[in-house]
């Protein structure tokens, strides 16, 4: 069902135009439930939106037209991060991390990777609904709702968008698609951030039509060199999982969502490169992602 509205929230302006139900009462729950952010304030936490239509790859072209920025989707090797360094860890914590790993966020493009996944069946019906609501339709966090024992191939496409002036990358998008049939696992815009207590995160920009889900990740390094990767904090400012909106009249919302938490950690074991994603809700498993990374062969 499709709905053209304009209503008054909160004095928030909100157009929904052609967009699904379910869109606008997501949209709708940020307004009433979240708080009015500013971007010159809260610089950490914005990010591009998504529009009403068009997220999956049609997003990358979006933006860059909007923007006016060149997109390089050339097969050169490209990292999630120019350097390890951006994370600015510790020197303790530098010299412990695997060098494996490091050349992988360095380098993410040069890897081919393997996915599978297992849901708490508590949950399984739940991830069926997102699917039918949500990912399905707007080419976007679409997370099987079946479990995945046996390794799924994942196409791992770092895209630069850069600025025509200075050739400088102004958007890093770690595009991912399931090889068999080209549907979206993940399309996200990648940078690090320095939240308000000034410790520096990872910032992963998911767009949804009129706005984005944003996870901030706190980077720690673990005894045997693995990379973890937590959004677990406790209120607005810290690590975690937001919703953002933008209205009519270029004002934004944030709902910070504090019961659901994801953790990541990558590892290297037996000479191995893998990772393990942890998804909780009110503390409570929802999903285990794992995945193999190998370096492809020059």
């Amino acid at each position: 069902m499709e709905m053209i509205i304009i209503l008054k929230v909160n004095s928030l302006f909100l157009k929904i135009k052609r967009q699904k139900i379910q869109d606008y009462l997501t949209q709708l729950w940020v307004s009433v439930g979240g708080r009015e952010i500013t971007p010159l304030r809260e610089v950490w936490l914005i990010g591009p939106l998504g529009k009403v239509n068009g997220i999956g790859k049609e997003f990358v072209y979006q933006l860059a037209k909007e923007e006016n920025l060149i997109i390089e989707e050339s097969s050169s090797s490209k990292g999630l991060l120019s350097s390890i360094k951006d994370l600015n860890l510790s020197t303790d914590e530098l010299a412990k991390l695997d060098e494996d790993i490091i050349d992988f966020y360095e380098h993410t493009s040069d890897y081919d990777v393997l996915f599978s996944l297992k849901w708490n069946p508590l949950f399984k019906y739940f991830g069926f609904l997102v699917g039918k609501l949500f990912s399905n339709r707007i080419n976007q966090l679409n997370i099987p709702a079946n479990n995945i024992s046996q390794d799924q191939i994942i196409d791992n496409q770092i895209i630069h968008l850069i600025s025509p002036d200075n050739k400088e990358v102004k958007h890093t998008i770690w595009f991912r698609t399931f090889k068999d049939s080209d549907t979206v696992l993940y399309s996200g815009i990648y940078s690090t951030c320095s939240i308000p207590s000034g410790k520096t995160c990872i910032k992963a920009v998911f767009p949804l039509p009129n706005g984005s889900a944003t996870v901030i990740l706190s980077p720690e390094v673990g005894s045997n060199g693995e990379l973890i990767l937590n959004s677990k904090g406790k209120q607005f400012g810290e690590a975690g999982f937001y919703f953002l909106l933008k209205n009519l009249k270029e004002e934004y919302r944030s709902k910070y969502i504090s019961t659901f938490h994801d953790r990541l950690v990558v590892y290297k074991k037996n000479n191995d490169l893998g990772a393990i994603q942890n998804l909780k809700l009110w503390n409570l498993n929802v999903l285990t992602i794992q995945y193999k990374l190998s370096r492809r062969k020059e």
